[in-house]
Order: structure tokens, then C-alpha cells, then sequence
């Protein structure tokens, strides 16, 4: 077992990583350390919280987990894990730009025999024809020679305590038996569900892109359908529970789509496809489709408050809910601001409440204010845009901040309509 692992980025994927490694390896002699650019995040950390929620303060404190945001921790490391993220530009392409500043980190700090693998989600061939070359030139070592590439693709499911870490099957692939071999070992020993060795890093790293592009188009269809069914006056929940009734119905649903995987890895593989001159149309026909959805939902509000002799302009709008999922503080690719930009279109400056967001981060990311939830009263329409346990555990709450008559819109069909009161405008995908 290799005396020394670092893992250099500690967000939802690198953190459960370091703490399983810490817990499961530390009491065998190997030391477990942590970078992260952030300084704030590392004063988190060392006090036992953990802002995404996704490790319990407990478990920080007694896993033996050291982590810094100086990067000299990552020296003397036999292992080091790249867990940092892979975002798309405003173009929507590929941004390898996180991932090339942890190479220029990391690479003065290896030393001959060093194993790098990579779990941020790439296209194939940038682990070995990408990331390897600039490991090489920031430590001077040859590639295949004095250092070792590995990937493992992270499935961390943000806010799920059902699939972790330890209970999801693990991909691992290397450029060499040595190398699977260590990788073995290391993830042998925190992942309960098991490993699949993957014949080829870009065979992984394929595999990972398509994981989420599958999901992607599936909700796709589901929001197409959605738009489709309302034209129609049917209640897409309705026809989803009847169809279901059959084995090898698929159980998706329409929503939004964002975070910082499903809505951002299929165009890891178009861009790819792109380059090799296939231009992919049901990809990002299913990204077109669920960019819109928004937009759309932001037009079906204007319509029913037209309809229930509510003047736009004059509208008092509220939204509940701006992470992009629920039950998580994460608001990275949220898309419920798109539906506020096309609110504001119609001169609808809607309020905006979320318990579990960072107010700051909202601030900065979207030029977002969230208000207090005592101010979302008196509502001509409310959007539940995402739906926290914390709204669906009163929807008296909920109903009581629309006035008698108006608007509500329930994008994920979260409540239970037959309970809602009958002059209520109710609309959900």
C-alpha cells in the first residue's frame, strides 16, 4: 500500500474520496492529505463542517483526514487524486482550464513512481493525450516512464445517502498492470459495491460521458412530452403513472436540468465528436430541449396570470428554490434562474427564497438577492421550482402565501393536487 495519497480538490466528489481513504486506510499506516485551492473551504473543514453536506462533522474529525490549501501537502505523495471540476465556457465547450492549473500544481511535486488519477469527467484521451503531457512538462518526468496515469470516474450523487461512495460499483483503468494494480488496492478498500477494470483509460473516460448524456436525453424526452401533453390539457404525471404500470417502462420524469454533470458532460462528448467531424444531433437536440425548459416554464406562468386577469407587469411572483436540486445548497448550472431572466422579460421581478443556498453565492453567481421566506406573501403566483423537504413537509405553508384565486406552479409535480384548494390555479409539467 503506498505510504502517502493526496487528493487535490475537496468539493462532493474529492472530499467523500479523502474521508473514506482516511477512515479505511489511515488505521493501516498510509497518510491521507487533502488540497484545496479554496482557504475558505479548508477553515471548514478543519472546524468539522462540511457546506455540502455531504459528510457529517463527525466523520471529519475522526477519519485522520489532513487537509491545506498549500500545496506543498501534496509533496511526497505516492498517489495523488484529481478530483477537480470540468465546466463548459458561456460557448457551452469544454473548460480543461481547472484541470491543466492541478497539473502545473501537482507536477513540481511529483517524484519518479508517482500515480495520478483522475476522476473529473473528460472526454476520451485527455487523461493520457492531454492532462499526461502537462504533468510531464510541470515536473520534468517522462510520461509512461517515471510517473503513472490512472482514471476512475466519480458517481457521487449529491444528496443521495443511499448511493455513496462505498455502495456504487467503481470504474478504474491505468496506462499499465502496475499501475491497475495499485489502483486496485487503493479503491478495494473503501468501495464495498466493487470494481470494474475498465481495458483503457479512454474506455473509462468514454463511459463516464455517457452516463449522464443517456440520463440527459431520457429527461429530455420526458420534457418534451411534458410540452406536448399540456398542449393536449393531460396532466403528465397522470399518463407517467399509467404508463409505468409496465415492466420495462423507463421512470423518468420532466424537470429542470442542471448541476454540474448532467447538464454539462454531453457536451464533453459533442465537442469530442465535433473534432473528429461528426456533427451529434440527438445530444443536442436533448440539450436544446432541456435549456428551454425554463423559458418555458417562465412563459407558462405569464399565461396563466393573463388568463386569471393578472397583469404581468403588475404581478407579484415568488419562487421557491434555487439550488439545482433538491435538498442540497449546490447552485452551480441551477436553471432556475433562467426562469427568473424570462420572468424579468415581462417586467416580473419575482422574489426568490431558498433555505439551503449560499446567499453570497447567489449573489455572485447569478446577481441574485434571495429574500427572506416572510416576504414571499401575498403571491399572485408562486413557483415551487424545486422541491426541499422543508417546503414539502407544509404545503399549508405553501398555499397560504398565494392570495385566494391565484397561481400556482409546481415544475416537478411535487404536491398532491387533489389536496390543493379548488380555486387554486394549479400547473405542473
Amino acid at each position: 500500500m503506498d505510504g502517502k495519497i493526496a487528493v487535490v480538490g475537496l468539493g462532493y466528489v474529492g472530499l467523500p474520496v479523502a474521508v473514506a481513504l482516511g477512515e479505511r486506510l489511515g488505521a493501516h499506516g498510509t497518510s491521507v492529505v487533502g488540497f484545496d485551492i479554496s482557504a475558505t473551504r479548508i477553515a471548514q473543514l478543519r472546524a468539522g463542517h462540511d457546506s455540502t453536506r455531504e459528510i457529517e462533522g463527525g466523520r471529519l474529525v475522526s477519519c485522520g483526514l489532513e487537509v491545506s490549501d498549500n500545496p506543498a501537502v501534496i509533496e511526497g505523495a505516492g498517489v495523488i487524486i484529481v478530483t477537480v471540476p470540468t465546466p463548459i465556457t458561456a460557448e457551452r465547450r469544454p473548460d480543461l482550464t481547472p484541470l491543466q492549473r492541478a497539473c502545473e500544481t501537482i507536477g513540481p511535486r511529483m517524484s519518479k513512481g508517482t500515480l495520478v488519477v483522475f476522476e473529473s469527467t473528460v472526454f476520451p484521451g485527455v487523461t493520457e493525450d492531454i492532462c499526461g503531457p502537462w504533468l510531464a512538462a510541470a515536473s520534468g518526468l517522462r510520461q509512461g516512464e517515471d510517473f503513472a496515469l490512472g482514471y476512475s470516474p466519480e458517481r457521487i450523487n449529491p444528496g443521495d445517502h443511499v448511493h455513496r461512495l462505498e455502495t456504487i460499483t467503481k470504474i478504474i483503468a491505468a496506462d499499465s498492470k502496475d499501475a491497475l494494480a495499485r489502483m486496485r488496492s487503493i479503491y478495494g478498500a473503501v468501495v464495498d459495491a466493487g470494481l470494474h477494470e475498465a481495458p483503457s483509460i479512454k474506455v473509462a473516460e468514454a463511459a463516464k460521458v455517457i452516463e449522464n448524456t443517456q440520463r440527459d436525453l431520457n429527461i429530455a424526452l420526458m420534457n418534451e412530452i411534458a410540452l406536448i401533453f399540456d398542449r393536449m390539457g393531460l396532466a403528465t404525471r397522470d399518463v407517467l403513472a399509467a404508463a409505468g404500470t409496465k415492466w420495462n417502462f423507463l421512470p423518468f420524469t420532466p424537470g429542470l436540468v442542471g448541476g454540474h454533470c448532467i447538464g454539462v458532460d454531453p457536451f464533453y462528448l459533442t465537442a469530442a465528436a465535433e473534432k473528429l467531424g461528426y456533427r451529434p444531433e440527438v445530444i443536442l437536440a436533448g440539450r436544446r430541449i432541456n435549456d428551454s425548459m425554463g423559458q418555458a416554464i417562465a412563459q407558462k406562468v405569464v399565461k396563466l396570470l393573463i388568463a386569471n386577469g393578472v397583469s404581468p407587469c403588475r404581478a407579484r411572483v415568488g419562487v421557491m428554490g434555487l439550488t439545482f436540486k433538491q435538498d442540497v445548497p449546490d447552485i452551480r448550472n441551477s436553471k432556475v434562474p433562467d426562469i427568473l431572466a424570462e420572468l424579468r422579460e415581462y417586467r416580473i421581478d419575482a422574489l426568490v427564497s431558498d433555505p439551503l443556498a449560499d446567499p453570497a453565492a447567489a449573489a455572485h453567481e447569478y446577481g441574485i438577492s434571495l429574500s427572506p421566506p416572510d416576504e414571499l406573501v401575498q403571491l399572485d403566483a408562486l413557483v415551487l421550482a424545486v422541491n426541499h423537504a422543508a417546503y414539502l413537509a407544509d404545503p399549508a405553508d405553501l398555499i397560504a402565501r398565494v392570495r385566494e384565486g391565484g397561481v400556482l406552479v409546481d415544475v416537478k409535480s411535487a404536491l398532491n393536487r387533489t389536496a390543493l384548494p379548488q380555486e387554486l390555479v394549479y400547473w405542473s409539467l
